[in-house]
């Protein structure tokens, strides 16, 4: 098995389930980079980094996957668990593939990326209702800003899908049979 594993993908793909259950299966310690980058943009807004920015949605991806793929090697690189059998299952949004292939090993640490890119924008919202709970941020939105997300999530996902295959990196469509798609990704880490 790789000594790391990066979850990415968008949001409300199931990137977090995964990472858990990749953790209590395998013993990997799950890092969910959204709260590393909300502590990033609170406590150090020199960054610009700011997940909730007006800006093009596509170009501020662009700028934090740039960063935080260096981040995730900086933790890598860290020797933190180097004693360890087995590092860190990490989810996140912002991490494009192209950044993946720049900054991080792969010998060290796989990917697997999660989109909805075969569904339309409708469908990908019935399904965020379908799967919202009160721990998901989504809950707390108005009707229309999801309405909003979920066209902005099915384009993002689309574009992993694109550079995946640019870069021979696995992507897996989510939107349904979630269940099929998380034992094949474990089934493919078992046999690593």
């Amino acid at each position: 098995m790789k000594k790391h594993i990066i979850i990415a993908g968008v949001p409300r793909a199931g990137k977090s389930t995964l990472s858990q259950i990749i953790s209590k299966q395998f013993g990997y310690q799950h890092i969910s980079m959204d709260s590393i980058i909300a502590g990033i943009e609170k406590v150090f807004p020199e960054t610009n980094i700011n997940s909730d920015a007006s800006t093009n949605l596509q170009e501020n991806i662009q700028y934090i996957s740039s960063k935080m793929a260096l981040f995730i090697r900086a933790m890598m690189d860290s020797g933190e668990y180097n004693e360890c059998d087995y590092g860190m299952v990490i989810d996140i949004f912002q991490l494009l593939p192209q950044h993946y292939m720049q900054y991080i090993d792969s010998s060290l640490c796989g990917v697997y990326y999660l989109g909805t890119s075969e569904v339309t924008p409708e469908e990908r919202y019935e399904l965020l209702k379908k799967y919202d709970t009160p721990k998901d941020y989504t809950y707390y939105k108005s009707e229309e800003e999801n309405k909003e997300d979920c066209d902005s999530i099915v384009t993002i996902s689309k574009y992993l899908k694109e550079q995946c295959a640019l870069y021979n990196l696995p992507y897996y469509d989510t939107s349904y049979n979630r269940k099929q798609i998380y034992k094949i990704i474990l089934d493919v880490i078992g046999r690593q």
